[in-house]
């Protein structure tokens, strides 16, 4: 299929800012670091497919975790839970700013005319979706036992396979960014897709599994 170009988004806090990068067959064509996330969706209108690791949604009332995390999780494959948006406005912890964060580059990004994903059919079009670098690995890695305790060697090794340098990528935001990034390159390639959740509390989207099913250990 022709190339197109996809961006992986790695969300972090208001210090941390996010970290993305666009990517164009092997080649990572542009970089950036930010904390705001209206420049960062002006800064990815250029891309077909946009893979962003944070939750696009939040659990529904009287539910601690939303159920693409439920569904991971009795795969093997541990993710962070998110509560109901009340819960973590009425937390005590900074924990949740991170995920506020990635909320409002989703907002900026509908705002620009990108859509969130909320079903298969959205994702053979330009849109936006929630993908999750540990899940990514899993997805592609069949041959390993993969460790968040090793994840920037498991990672870094991922993108190699998959022929991109690793020259840039200096740290584990801009390595999971572009993880993220192939997710969406694979996607948008269409290779087959994993789709968890239901569109209410959000859908995380995996690239399809590899014959032989990988085990996840936290």
């Amino acid at each position: 299929p022709p190339a197109v170009i996809v961006a992986g988004i790695d969300v972090g806090g208001a210090r941390k800012g996010f970290h993305a990068v666009l990517l164009e067959e092997q080649t990572v064509i542009d970089q950036l670091n930010t904390p705001d996330p209206e420049a960062l969706a002006r800064w990815c209108l250029g891309a077909e497919r946009i893979a962003i690791d944070a939750p696009c949604g939040w659990a529904l009332p009287g539910e601690r975790s939303r159920l693409c995390e439920r569904q991971l999780a009795a795969q093997g494959v541990r993710c962070f839970a998110t509560p109901t948006r009340q819960a973590a406005l009425a937390s005590r912890s900074n924990f949740y700013g991170w995920v506020l964060r990635g909320e409002a580059l989703y907002q900026a990004l509908q705002r620009c005319g990108v859509p969130i994903a909320r079903d298969a059919q959205a994702l053979a079009g330009r849109c936006c979706f929630e993908s999750f670098p540990h899940g990514i690995t899993v997805a592609l890695s069949p041959q390993i036992e993969v460790k968040a305790a090793f994840k920037l060697e498991q990672r870094s090794a991922l993108l190699v396979r998959f022929g991109l340098a690793l020259d840039g990528l200096s740290s584990i935001d801009w390595i999971d960014a572009a993880v993220c990034a192939l997710a969406a390159q694979r996607i948008a390639q269409s290779a087959a897709a994993e789709i968890y959740g239901e569109p209410e509390g959000g859908l995380l989207v995996l690239p399809g599994r590899t014959r032989h099913t990988a085990v996840s250990t936290e």
